[in-house]
């Protein structure tokens, strides 16, 4: 009995600190260090959170920049790979379908820059190149009954060229979308 009630206080006080105890001061730590991504790098419109920086969404309209393709089609719950093969006829469909949905969301024809056919690894990954966004200006100007300059403008001030991971400058098209929506620009072609 008395090994039981030892193994017992060990459950207890191991629960109380490593399930209450740790957790509420990472919590806090994270709370007073990093207060923004501690609470989900939130974008706001109009005072109310419409997305995450660090979560693409499924985007489809025209007026916006499109992310990475989602093997998860963009489910947290489903975060991650197809984990095909690359001599997989199944990745090989998607790419073609991917392919072919790229060339009639825009009338050019120069090659569509890889990422936009191959999905991120966490399918969620809002960030693309700037080749990428560049491949994309010319549907998102036109739809929003713009120039491409001015959306060259908007686009300049949200290049990430730190490049810290890749090397690349990249764009967070979630900032950068809400970036041209709160900048009056969305409304233009409607």
């Amino acid at each position: 009995m008395k090994i039981f009630l030892s193994a017992l206080q060990m459950l207890v006080l191991m629960t109380l600190l490593t399930g209450v105890a740790y957790p509420l001061l990472v919590t806090g730590v994270a709370q007073v260090i990093f207060p923004e991504q501690a609470n989900g790098s939130l974008l706001y419109r109009d005072d109310k959170p419409v997305a995450s920086a660090m979560l693409a969404q499924n985007l489809t309209d025209p007026r916006y920049f499109w992310p990475r393709p989602s093997a998860g089609d963009f489910d947290g719950m489903a975060s991650g790979g197809s984990n095909y093969g690359q001599s997989s006829p199944d990745l090989m469909q998607q790419w073609q379908s991917r392919i072919a949905q790229w060339q009639q969301s825009t009338d050019q024809k120069k090659p569509i820059p890889v990422e936009l056919i191959q999905a991120s690894a966490s399918g969620l990954d809002p960030h693309i190149s700037l080749a990428a966004a560049y491949y994309q200006l010319s549907r998102v100007a036109q739809s929003r009954g713009l120039t491409e300059d001015q959306v060259k403008r908007v686009l300049a001030q949200y290049v990430d060229r730190s490049g810290w991971f890749t090397g690349v400058p990249m764009v967070n098209v979630m900032i950068l979308n809400l970036a041209l929506d709160q900048q009056g620009v969305s409304h233009a072609a409607r």
